[in-house]
């Protein structure tokens, strides 16, 4: 069921983009593909994010309601629950938006293994047909071999998505916040290093970690990793601008 309703359609998704526009090489395609299939998820990813954030916002006010009551654990969990439904949050669906988009974009990394060194034409719907593959991204990168400057710009570009993301703002407006209990003083903590460990993990999996099992694969990931984290920032970008109040985003 997966291969039939995720992975296959996506699989032909790519190359067909590919048959209809032969000129483009497989870094272009992969970039096109990858914006196409963010803006098609975007409003699970604006619904999910938009709840992240606004329990962030009220997150004071749950930490002096987990300090009012913090020998009875049952009151304590109804005085939230009442919180986030006078904000009119549910806590859960952001959740589980995101768990829905898991599926898809794992399903996506994998036709990004699959295309190189041939398209296997067994997964090809009868109407989809064999492209040339153009494997010279713009002319400069040989993407069938791991690229070290392709790492590099993938660690950069991971980093400045993170930078500007809502949860790291959010986290450091909130490590301040002296009523904070301890779990949320490490959590917050946790999400402003990840903006130094995600890039560094970005680089390592590039240029060192894919390349052992995959190396005519990982120049193809960090084009996606690179055109994910983008398209990212820019959905954030939206979202500040259209849905945030200027209080939750200042």
């Amino acid at each position: 069921m997966y291969n039939e309703l995720i992975f296959r359609p996506l699989y032909n998704g790519l190359i067909g983009l590919m048959d209809i526009l032969p000129w483009i090489d497989i870094g272009l395609a992969v970039i096109i593909f990858t914006a196409l299939v963010k803006v098609v998820l975007f409003p699970l990813s604006r619904s999910a994010l938009l709840t992240q954030v606004r329990m962030k916002a009220i997150e004071p006010e749950a930490n002096k309601i987990k300090k009012q009551y913090a020998n009875d654990r049952q009151v304590q969990a109804a005085k939230i629950m009442e919180l986030y439904k006078s904000h009119q949050i549910k806590p859960f669906a952001g959740v589980l938006l995101m768990i829905i988009q898991l599926p898809i974009l794992f399903a996506l990394i994998q036709v990004f293994y699959k295309i190189i060194p041939t398209v296997q034409s067994s997964l090809l719907y009868s109407f989809v047909n064999v492209p040339v593959l153009h494997t010279n991204f713009l002319g400069l990168v040989d993407l069938t071999k791991p690229s070290l400057v392709l790492a590099i710009a993938t660690g950069i570009v991971q980093f400045l998505q993170l930078q500007f993301s809502l949860a790291v703002s959010q986290a450091k407006k909130q490590s301040k916040d002296v009523n904070a209990d301890k779990s949320t003083q490490l959590a917050n903590s946790m999400n402003n290093q990840m903006k130094y460990l995600m890039p560094v993990l970005a680089f390592v999996s590039i240029y060192w970690l894919i390349p052992v099992r995959f190396p005519e694969a990982s120049s193809i990931i960090a084009v996606y990793w690179m055109t994910s984290s983008l398209m990212t920032f820019l959905q954030e970008l939206y979202i500040r601008k259209k849905h945030l109040p200027k209080q939750i985003i200042a």
